[in-house]
């Protein structure tokens, strides 16, 4: 097993785990079986009770798992599905540790820092390496560790000093460490300064650990004379001094590292660049007698240059679109764009299949409300402008009740006018909610986590749920859904399926014992669990798209791969509804484009694109937008 540890320095936010996604990209293209960890030092055992303005998203695994945002990030660069262990935390390590101490296991020794936290973490790293992530059989050739924090926080030292020692455990070759580091600009001026760069790989020195490769992150390519300073003070060889300079999309950062041959230098320092250039062709051309000491036959058997023309043709795919489609996103959390990355992405990734520029309006779901056109008229006016103005409307999941009665305004506006509508998870209920109070005049119905002495309760707890413990007590992870309505959209959208696997999180559902009632009315269920009384999927017929779903989509979109209903929301947006229906799962879209149902792009095998057919659409965002 390989190992490849990214740190960060001088700030946070750099974007650490785009660069370890992107490094995996690459080594994945050579032909590499690449696995992630991410290690966060805080002290929490998961993400699970975090607030999303305190720490992004949480991001849902498929066994249930809790964590940090940065592996939805690896699992959609490098198309794995990790598991919780994939997440080290603080907490975690000193549990296990304390957990080892009670039942004894330390045999009387004072449990200290060192060596005990130190061997936890190391051990914990080697084992969670071996784990496959890519649906094949055996351990992966290469391990991506992220450590997350910034060099000389208090709280990572038993992190650094464990990941110090286990450079010397692996072994020379086995281990290569990228420092991510920043080189600003000073306005005043305008100089690329390298002086933060300098400190932060010092001080990672004088923490036990020798950065083989710098990663800096800048507004501009580096200069040659900044890139021969930084590589004088820093002790590191300027080809091993790579710019992270901000591009369009993060879907440049993998291209942006292979055009500066970063996986040569990973790969030499791993011992595997002379497999990446030659050592296939030399097994196959000298005959039989070749020594299996002279290469790594499991890793020659694969190694190759970077295969990335699809990631490049889709990159540029992305860069020329224009025509777009106007999503609403009604939430609670729109202060922070990373409380819905996930969300984010997939409709990405299913603009980029339907060829248009995708612009995101925020709309906080409080300035909807009734009390906001009496406080302040302008952000009320403002919010229902960006409403009305979108070509669709997105809920996405949420907890607590402040903003519940915009969401619902925005269900009601899209449900009487026809706008395509996608409500996710806590979206899902209040669209439930909002069609027995306007249809079936149950003006007092509600969910019992808003009113819990509701006459009419539409949404309730789920009896194996937790009312005392916050912590991984909810319904979560992967967990199987069947369409009861072959005919309905959602399933056509996953391809007539019988049935589909999707990522959960929540504790309160549809109230089963209002189902009849509201099918009656028009409501139809269309998705349920094994059991049948479980609502999964619920869709209003009479609409162009009105789609709910209790469970998690975006969790499992990928570039190349977006999640159905993502895709019919934008397919639905932008008036392609039945040919994205007639095509079934997304992935004929990106080859075949859409305008009208026909032919739009073509993607040949060299990466570059050809219109045909008229004007070539595309994904962006601006305005009150994000931009990618």
């Amino acid at each position: 097993m390989k190992y490849v540890l990214v740190t960060g320095g001088v700030v946070s936010g750099l974007g650490k785990g785009v660069t370890a996604s992107s490094i995996g990209v690459i080594l994945k293209a050579c032909g590499l079986r690449v696995t992630s960890i991410k290690i966060d030092p805080y002290l929490n055992t998961d993400a699970g009770t975090m607030s999303p303005f305190e720490h992004g998203e949480v991001f849902v695994l498929d066994d249930g798992g809790e964590v940090d945002l940065d592996l939805g990030n690896y699992e959609r660069f490098l198309d794995i599905k990790l598991t919780r262990d994939n997440n080290i935390t603080t907490g975690k390590i000193y549990q296990s540790v304390i957990d080892k101490e009670r039942r004894g296991d330390y045999l009387g020794k004072t449990v200290q820092v060192v060596p005990h936290i130190t061997d936890a973490i190391q051990d914990w790293i080697e084992r969670v390496a071996m784990i496959p992530v890519d649906g094949k059989e055996g351990p992966a050739d290469v391990c991506v560790i992220e450590l997350g924090g910034t060099i000389g926080d208090i709280e990572s030292m038993p992190f650094i000093e464990a990941l110090g020692q286990f450079s010397y455990r692996v072994g020379p070759g086995n281990f290569c460490l990228i420092h991510v580091s920043l080189v600003p600009v000073l306005n005043v001026v305008g100089e690329q300064k390298t002086k933060p760069t300098q400190h932060s790989v010092r001080g990672l020195r004088g923490l036990g650990l020798t950065p083989n490769i710098l990663a800096c992150r800048s507004t501009k390519v580096l200069e040659e004379n900044v890139k021969a300073k930084l590589a004088q003070f820093c002790h590191i060889p300027a080809e091993n001094i790579v710019t992270l300079h901000d591009v369009p999309n993060i879907w440049h950062i993998p291209l942006l590292l292979r055009d500066q041959k970063a996986h040569e230098a990973i790969l030499k320092e791993l011992n595997l660049l002379g497999h990446l250039l030659c050592g296939y062709v030399d097994i196959a051309t000298s005959g039989p007698t070749i020594s299996a000491s002279i290469f790594n036959l499991s890793i020659c058997s694969v190694a190759r240059k970077p295969a990335l023309e699809l990631w490049t043709a889709r990159t540029k795919v992305c860069d020329m679109l224009h025509d777009p489609v106007r999503i609403a996103m009604v939430g609670k959390y729109t202060g922070l764009s990373d409380s819905y990355l996930s969300v984010l992405k997939a409709l990405l990734h299913a603009s980029v299949a339907c060829h248009r520029k995708l612009i995101v309006e925020w709309v906080a779901a409080g300035d909807l409300e009734d009390a906001t056109a009496i406080e302040a008229p302008d952000v009320y006016k403002a919010a229902w402008d960006l409403l009305k103005g979108a070509d669709g409307v997105l809920v996405p999941g949420g907890f607590g009740d402040r903003g519940v009665q915009g969401k619902i305004l925005a269900a009601k506006y899209a449900r009487e006018n026809k706008v395509p509508f996608l409500g996710i998870c806590l979206g899902m209920q209040i669209a439930v909610i909002e069609f027995a109070r306007s249809v079936l005049g149950m003006c007092d119905t509600n969910s019992t986590e808003f009113d819990p002495e509701t006459s009419h309760p539409c949404v309730v707890f789920m009896p194996e749920g937790s009312k005392t413990h916050m912590g991984a007590t909810m319904r979560l992870g992967s967990r199987r859904t069947y369409f009861k309505v072959p005919d309905c959209k959602s399933a056509k959208l996953y391809g007539n399926a019988s049935f589909v696997d999707e990522r959960h999180r929540h504790r309160y559902e549809v109230n089963p014992d209002m189902v009849s009632q509201l099918e009656n009315a028009g409501l139809s269920f269309v998705g349920r669990d094994e059991t049948g009384r479980r609502m999964e999927i619920v869709e209003l017929p009479s609409h162009p798209y009105f789609i709910g779903v209790q469970f998690h989509p975006e969790f499992k979109s990928r570039p190349g791969k977006p999640s159905a209903v993502f895709l019919g929301l934008i397919g639905a947006a932008c008036g392609h509804l039945e040919a994205v229906l007639k095509y079934g799962h997304a992935s004929k879209l990106l080859t075949k484009g859409l305008s009208n149902g026909k032919p739009m792009v073509k993607i040949h095998q060299n990466g570059n694109l050809k219109p045909s057919n008229g004007s070539l659409n595309g994904v962006y965002s601006n305005g009150n937008g994000v931009h990618y």
